[in-house]
């Protein structure tokens, strides 16, 4: 398996650039969807996590990817036998244009109900990411919120639920989700990460978002309290979800009872290797400034 603790701060730059982001095609690329554990699938395209969560009295959805990486989500929704307009909520991690680009097509097409925090929401609403960055702003299609979720807060169909947990500093409204899913009878920790990278947001008289550096510490404080035995991030490289699906078709499972996507230190790692790239480039910024 590829070593997954790369330089989130150098990965925010191509993260954040709208011009770097048109030119990469795996954001919004074709990838079949795939069985992850129990009512967990993957349904996002090459480059951007979107998740389906399954029961009985519907689904949740997470993230949208790409304005064109919308038809992808819905295509492998039906590749896995399933309906979307069977989805009756769809949640969001953070408003980029990356992840929440098709979310105004899929609402639409679905009828969900778009859940979201009361910070994201006016971003949401406008079509525009909120907070100075160096690449300027970027937009999507607005797309209305149904329903605020804050801190703690839970969604719930059938015997599934979703916690929101308020991760802010890559975006104003940025929400890790959690929930509890069954491996071969064993419950699972599963999160759902928002991204936490500096991706070229300006960290210092920051004039549109000046608590940015306070609400980043709030993230790394509250992530380092979430215990993850499945960790699933919102680019797919930041978990090596590809590295797993690959060694995933390689063996019986849950026969042979070995689920790759199953690693407890993974998350922490994760966590801790972010919040020191933001303190390096938060100190970077200080200098500059001075």
């Amino acid at each position: 398996m590829k070593p997954l603790f790369f330089s989130f701060a150098a990965l925010g730059l191509i993260l954040a650039s709208p011009t770097l982001a048109d030119g990469d095609p795996s954001w919004s690329a074709p990838h079949e969807p795939y069985h992850i554990v129990d009512n967990v699938w993957y349904v996002g395209t090459a480059g951007i996590g979107v998740y389906l969560i399954t029961t009985d009295e519907g689904h949740f959805l997470i993230d949208g990817a790409t304005k064109d990486g919308a038809a992808i989500v819905e295509d492998n929704i039906k590749t896995l036998g399933f309906d979307i307009k069977d989805v009756k909520y769809i949640v969001e991690t953070h408003a980029h244009y990356d992840h929440v680009g098709g979310l105004a097509r899929l609402k639409a097409d679905s009828g969900a109900e778009l859940v979201a925090s009361v910070a994201d929401r006016t971003a949401l609403e406008a079509g525009q990411h909120e907070g100075d960055n160096i690449y300027g702003a970027s937009t999507f299609p607005a797309v209305k919120v149904d329903r605020i979720v804050g801190e703690g807060g839970t969604i719930t169909l059938a015997d599934s639920t979703l916690m929101a947990r308020l991760t802010p500093g890559h975006t104003k409204g940025a929400t890790t989700w959690t929930l509890t899913a069954l491996d071969n009878g064993q419950p699972r920790r599963v999160v759902f990460a928002s991204s936490v990278s500096v991706a070229g947001n300006v960290l210092v008289d920051n004039a549109t978002y000046p608590h940015i550096v306070r609400d980043y510490r709030i993230a790394f404080d509250r992530l380092e309290t979430i215990s993850a035995d499945i960790f699933l991030s919102s680019h797919p490289t930041f978990a090596s979800l590809e590295d797993k699906y690959q060694k995933q078709k390689t063996i019986k499972y849950p026969e042979d009872k070995a689920q790759p996507f199953v690693d407890s230190t993974e998350f922490p790692k994760y966590v801790a290797q972010a919040r020191a790239d933001f303190e390096t480039e938060l100190a970077r910024q200080e200098n500059a400034k001075k």
